[in-house]
């Protein structure tokens, strides 16, 4: 009885930790906000790790065979953090590190702002070298999708 108690223990820890990684990713896009394919690839990640954290966590606890009082223990665990403490920590430490970042950012603007005048000063030759790359990436992009197009459409 007591091996299963242990493992209930772990089960609810387990939990907690996996609701705290979560949180890390909301901390990460609040600081850096960002969308589409890279909060896939983040979510993607993350479900990853707690699925290869749960098999090995099954696997040495119980040889491999699922538990039902381990997976309630681990909802247990993810609820107790999510209404406790949670809110709290995503609120603060995001609004902590966005301060952070805004400060680094007008620094390093402020730093970097005699480098923006003496590219205006020259004709703005960086900005123009950039808006010619841009635009060549950009259309060559499109032709290169325009052939697939037609390739496809030949078979």
């Amino acid at each position: 009885m007591s091996e299963e108690n242990v493992f209930l223990l772990y089960a609810f820890v387990s939990g907690i930790l996996i609701t705290s990684v979560y949180d890390i990713l909301r901390i990460w896009r609040r600081v850096l906000p960002h969308k589409g394919l890279l909060v896939s690839l983040e979510d993607m990640a993350f479900w990853i790790f707690c699925a290869l954290y749960i098999f090995g966590l099954m696997h040495r606890e119980s040889n491999g065979s699922l538990r039902w009082f381990a997976v309630i223990g681990a909802l247990a665990g993810m609820l107790l953090y999510k209404k406790t403490v949670s809110g709290f920590l995503v609120r603060y430490i995001s609004l902590v590190l966005c301060r952070v970042r805004d400060l680094l950012c007008a620094g390093l603007g402020f730093c970097l702002r005699p480098v923006g005048r003496a590219g205006h000063a020259a004709g703005g030759v960086l900005g123009r070298l950039f808006k010619k790359s841009r635009n060549f990436c950009k259309n060559r992009l499109k032709n290169y999708g325009k052939l697939l197009k037609i390739s496809l459409k030949r078979q």
